[in-house]
């Protein structure tokens, strides 16, 4: 970077991991926690280390949400696309929203990320009882990408859809991903999930903005589910080195919902997929019909 803008070369990033405290995972030597890396590991490479860090851990991510603030920066300046996303859902909690619209402004002004302002007090003590009891839950995020034109994504193997999935499985802890109404679409009828066209647009949304892969002009919907998380002060059973039976036991710092923390992270992989497929797309197609969105039957 030269007087705030990019010289043409890589931007390199460099974020210290300088609040570790290895000592809380020296009671795990020898012993894999279920539900974490530490069995896959090391069935894989024979070797693994114990003391919290690495490509297992969320601390990963910290690169993927400061690289995708170029990408939001570059979508929006050039093409107006806006990525936001949100707390959709917490354990068995659910924003009461009226007619189920967001309200981002409340999004913004809370540290849960949640779209219903007059719930935060009751998910603050939802967490506190959780973390007392030593368990933990798992959550909902959505993220919508606004301003997305017609024509990002391949037909076939470079589907904005299956990228947008590969992207926001790959972060940790993600056990599920659906596009637009996802496992809704499943007790559907065919004649509600489709959405029809009039000359005026969509009237709906079901397939959150993606058509055989490729971008409709509509909002880009993802929701991802996050499993609870897996250390909690609950023992559990698990085998040794050795292949002995141990109770495990985690100690330090753990959240009891991983997803309070999972929306930024999600924006980010949403707004590099896109940022890909807008590249891609101008490479193949050049700029036409890029910035203003066509609808069948109007102008563009």
């Amino acid at each position: 970077m030269y007087e705030g803008c990019t010289t043409g070369t890589p931007i390199a990033l460099l974020i210290r991991n300088t609040d570790q405290r290895s000592k809380d995972y020296g009671e795990l030597l020898d012993t894999f926690r279920p539900g974490h890396a530490d069995y896959t590991y090391w069935q894989k490479y024979g070797i693994r280390d114990p003391r919290g860090g690495g490509r297992s851990s969320a601390r990963e991510t910290t690169m993927r949400v400061a690289a995708a603030v170029i990408a939001k920066k570059w979508l929006a300046e050039r093409y107006g696309v806006r990525v936001r996303g949100h707390l959709a859902q917490i354990g068995e909690l659910v924003p009461r929203l009226p007619g189920g619209t967001v309200d981002w402004d409340a999004v913004e002004g809370n540290p849960f990320f949640w779209p219903d302002a007059s719930m935060v007090g009751e998910l603050e003590a939802y967490v506190n009882a959780l973390r007392k009891s030593g368990d933990s839950v798992g959550a909902r995020v959505t993220v919508v990408a606004d301003g997305v034109p017609p024509g990002w994504g391949e037909p076939i193997y470079g589907k904005l859809d299956g990228e947008l999935a590969a992207a926001l499985m790959s972060i940790n802890a993600v056990k599920g991903v659906e596009i637009g109404a996802g496992f809704a679409s499943i007790v559907q009828r065919g004649s509600q999930h489709r959405d029809e066209i009039t000359p005026a647009g969509f009237l709906s949304n079901h397939a959150g903005g993606i058509l055989g892969g490729i971008s409709s002009g509509q909002a880009v919907v993802a929701s991802i589910a996050l499993k609870p998380t897996s250390s909690i002060l609950i023992p559990g059973r698990s085998v040794n080195l050795a292949g002995e039976p141990v109770e495990v036991v985690t100690k330090g710092r753990h959240d009891p919902c991983v997803g309070i923390r999972a929306t930024p992270i999600a924006e980010a992989m949403v707004a590099l997929v896109l940022m890909d497929q807008a590249l891609r797309h101008r490479a193949q197609c050049g700029d036409v019909g890029d910035v203003v969105p066509r609808v069948p039957g109007g102008s563009s």
